[in-house]
């Protein structure tokens, strides 16, 4: 009967996410790794031309978006790494898994990331007080037209495709250096302008005066993701639309064996959310044997598996709320 279970005893119950066996992707992860890759190669793309064309014009706001690209690169490379580390499943070493992973790989890139913004903050303001920077305004322009239309591409690709939180750090990295190119582009426009109207002392201040304000814009970028990323390494509460759901699910099973209360404790790390649940078994709840805890157990694996999530779920039962709590 259900008395063998009561003063708290707990039976743990995972369910995870099968795989063909271990370090093997699936056909989703498949996918993010494709298109982590694809911003790899992108990166490097936009690396080397940025770095040379910022040269040959005399750009540092080029040139920063050539430093960021090359960063971007081996941090996107890490991305890949940390996606294959993390879908090897747990063994003796991680027995929660290693998702762990994806996190951590964010707050390093977001870091990284804000570092290169601080560092370019502190190069524009030396050459705003040093008078400015004459840049070639035409081959600048050009360069912002064009470095606007790929970032552009390679956003779309990104945000359509990808459901790991690493390919959406990549995601939310790309839509930074977009918003970033086009604020090259209407800087450089101003400056051509200026030039055109006879004031090139003027112009000479849009360049350093970019990098300044497109790096400051750009830091809430890596300051997200550090918030983001952070959580989930301490292993705190999902994000609201996450908890919802599971509370949704963890209530309708609640009501549909009559069970008295239901105590919902969630974290979501990486690609898993690790869930806990306490009920609480009335009197008149439909649950009075072993058999009952399991057809319970089932009912709320059916509702978290609609959810879509991979999941390490614990199941307990009680009929004293003060184990629950």
């Amino acid at each position: 009967m259900i008395d063998a279970l009561d003063a708290g005893a707990r039976d743990r119950h995972d369910h995870r996410v099968e795989s063909d066996g271990p370090g093997e992707l699936d056909e989703s992860d498949v996918r993010d790794r494709r298109l982590l890759l694809l911003s790899v190669w992108a990166s490097a793309a936009f690396a080397v031309l940025s770095s040379v064309w910022g040269v040959l014009s005399g750009s540092s706001m080029i040139v920063f978006d050539g430093l960021y690209s090359f960063a971007s690169i081996g941090l996107s490379v890490l991305a890949v790494l940390a996606l294959r580390t993390s879908r090897r499943g747990a063994d003796e070493r991680y027995p929660w898994g290693r998702e762990v992973w994806e996190p951590v790989t964010v707050v390093v890139k977001a870091f990284a990331l804000g570092a290169l913004c601080v560092y370019a903050v502190v190069g524009g303001v030396t050459d705003l007080f040093a008078g400015g920077r004459e840049v070639a305004t035409g081959w600048a322009l050009l360069y912002a037209v064009i470095a606007t239309a790929g970032g552009v591409v390679v956003t779309l690709f990104m945000r359509r495709g990808g459901r790991s939180d690493l390919v959406r750090a990549e995601a939310a990295e790309w839509v930074g250096d977009t918003l970033l190119s086009v604020g090259v582009l209407v800087g450089f426009v101003i400056a051509a302008v200026l030039v055109a109207v006879g004031r090139p002392d003027i112009a000479a201040y849009v360049d350093p005066g970019m990098v300044v304000l497109v790096s400051l814009l750009f830091l809430r970028v890596p300051a997200k993701l550090i918030g983001g990323g952070m959580r989930e390494i301490l292993a705190m509460s999902p994000p609201p639309e996450t908890r919802a759901e599971l509370e949704a699910a963890v209530g309708a099973v609640r009501e549909q064996f009559g069970l008295a209360e239901s105590f919902l404790r969630a974290s979501k790390v990486g690609g898993r959310v690790d869930v806990e649940v306490d009920y609480v078994v009335g009197e008149k709840s439909a649950v009075a044997t072993v058999a009952d805890c399991d057809a319970v157990r089932a009912a709320l694996h059916e509702r978290l598996v609609a959810l879509g999530h991979e999941r390490s779920v614990v199941v307990a039962f009680t009929t004293d709320r003060r184990w629950a709590l």
